[in-house]
């Protein structure tokens, strides 16, 4: 038997070219495959790399909130660093020019006498004014100089009506017995400390007398 002019299992089995040179349907069907198969690859490729650049989207937004956040947070810092140093200078200052701390005030004690007006003068060019008794505490603290001192409490009004040098009127007064009375008909418009040994300690003298006198600086630390 002649098999020379048959034609070949193998090309026709995988597809080969036909006598007009067009490919055969396994060949064309092998070719659209192949195309299929680069355009789902290429597919995969593009997802992931959308991924990739929404991860980095996401991480780069922490991110920049994170440093935000520690920027924030440093300036905090810095702010109550820079807040406590202008404290500790005010303490410096205050301590050195001879005044003493008592809660949340700084308080100078004279060592010399003058009238009240003058003595309050003095209190005002200091950024202070005569001392406002607020409290029991504050009361027992002023005592302890064992001085007679001017207060900055006064009725320049004429009626009694006793008032500190910040305008308030006076709730907690700590007068001695038989205190505010215009001692022999004088006129006793202004308040010292002057029995400091007991509690009510004050007294009510001519605003000319001449005294020692305690200022007060209100100052947060």
């Amino acid at each position: 038997m002649n098999y020379e002019n048959a034609p070949s299992q193998s090309l026709a089995s995988k597809g080969h070219r036909d006598e007009d040179g067009a490919l055969t349907p396994a060949t064309r069907g092998t070719k659209v495959f192949k195309i299929v198969a680069v355009s789902f690859g290429l597919l995969c490729i593009l997802q992931a790399a959308v991924n990739i650049s929404l991860r980095l989207a996401h991480f780069s937004d922490n991110s920049d909130n994170e440093t935000a956040g520690t920027k924030y947070s440093c300036r905090n810092v810095t702010e109550e660093i820079d807040q406590m140093k202008q404290k500790l200078t005010n303490f410096e200052y205050y301590h050195q020019q001879g005044w003493l701390y008592f809660r949340s005030s700084f308080y100078y004690i004279s060592s010399v006498s003058k009238s009240w007006y003058e003595s309050r003068k003095y209190c005002l060019l200091k950024g202070a004014d005569l001392v406002i008794i607020n409290s029991k505490e504050e009361q027992d603290f002023t005592r302890t100089f064992q001085k007679v001192m001017w207060l900055g409490l006064t009725d320049r009004t004429k009626r009694r009506m006793w008032k500190w040098v910040d305008g308030t009127a006076l709730t907690i007064s700590y007068w001695h017995s038989g205190e505010p009375n215009n001692f022999e008909g004088k006129i006793e418009d202004c308040a010292e400390i002057r029995f400091y040994d007991v509690e009510n300690s004050w007294n009510d003298i001519p605003c000319n007398d001449q005294n020692f006198w305690i200022c007060e600086k209100t100052v947060t630390l």
